[in-house]
């Protein structure tokens, strides 16, 4: 009898995976998170019902490095969501197919590639968060100096930058404003060895680093500003930021087709999706994300984005793609493993 009851349950499962698998599957790779990922799964599968959408939530550089390792068998079908910088260096190592959306000429040319190989979605502030359980505005870091300051020594924890596209940009970007203010990378090296100095903690994902930041002993971090509000109001912790005095670090989030994809019409058709007007305004208003398109009437922003006042600083990011692989590696073994 346990025989037969085995092998009914194993037909069952056989039949399940069958008709799962009778659907085209899009595979997406992205560091937007569970929420927002798991909504537009939902959606795109509502209006596409012999879709089945998978994703995969990873760090920034680690959907670059697993996509680079998967070029010659492609896995995955979008790359969505990473400094535009990261998206510059899969594109000169021929790891994305060209695609222009029908909204690219409502996208700055600074935001995208000119062969059309990636797409600006998002424009997102770094700021500098901390722990509203301890500190308040007016007590926090106020900026780029200040968080580098001895009065924050053991007080700051990070990401993991090498896993992080978001903190090797914020990093590279301080060593590009130093040589293009005073000449050299000295002025950046100095900053990044302070705040080595300062940080008790590398955390290996944003869930842990979120941990710290809400617990007792760390009070400070540098993040981006729609991660904080999320988590925030989505997971209810103890975040607060500021954008930091003299100028705000401002990454164009992209978004890409892989090459080798095996379901490019697809990839095409959710690349628009995600990105009509429609949907970058619920994840303006849900998950805190400002719309790269400019064509968007303001009217339809919602208030918290019409209520952001931050100057952006100037940062060449040509040399910040250029430079990014070569400053990490030297970070990594002159500054964070030597100093700690």
């Amino acid at each position: 009898m346990k025989y037969y009851l085995l092998s009914f349950a194993t037909i069952c499962f056989l039949v399940s995976c069958g008709e799962k698998t009778s659907k085209e599957k899009l595979v997406i790779y992205s560091p937007h998170g569970k929420e927002l990922l798991g909504e537009f799964e939902k959606l795109y599968e509502k209006t596409h019902p012999n879709v089945d959408v998978q994703w995969l939530d990873m760090g920034s550089q680690e959907v670059f490095d697993r996509v680079r390792t998967e070029s010659q068998n492609a896995q995955a079908d979008i790359w969505w969501g990473a400094p535009a910088t990261i998206f510059m260096r899969a594109e000169k190592m021929g790891l994305l197919e060209a695609y222009k959306p029908t909204w690219a000429d409502k996208v700055p040319v600074s935001a995208k590639s000119k062969q059309d190989f990636w797409y600006g979605t998002f424009a997102t502030p770094q700021v500098i968060a901390f722990n509203s359980n301890k500190l308040k505005a007016e007590t926090a870091p106020k900026g780029w100096q200040e968080i580098v300051s001895p009065a924050w020594k053991g007080k700051v924890v990070m990401r993991n930058p090498l896993a992080s596209g978001t903190l090797r940009s914020i990093f590279s970007a301080m060593l590009a404003l130093s040589v293009t203010e005073t000449g050299n990378e000295d002025r950046g090296w100095q900053w990044l060895r302070q705040l080595n100095k300062n940080t008790s903690t590398y955390a290996a994902d944003p869930t842990q680093m979120y941990a710290k930041l809400g617990g007792e002993n760390e009070a400070v971090t540098l993040w981006n500003m729609p991660d904080i509000v999320l988590q925030t109001s989505k997971n209810k912790y103890p975040f607060g930021y500021v954008f930091p005095e003299k100028g705000t670090i401002i990454l164009t989030d992209a978004m890409a087709i892989v090459k080798g994809t095996k379901h490019l019409a697809l990839a095409k058709d959710f690349y628009e999706f995600v990105n009509t007007e429609e949907n970058l305004l619920l994840q303006a208003e849900k998950y805190y994300r400002i719309p790269a398109r400019t064509d968007i009437p303001s009217e339809k922003l919602p208030a918290w984005l019409k209520a952001a006042k931050y100057t952006e600083l100037a940062v060449d990011w040509n040399m910040v793609a250029e430079k990014e692989a070569e400053w990490m590696k030297k970070w990594d073994a002159e500054i964070k493993n030597k100093q700690k």
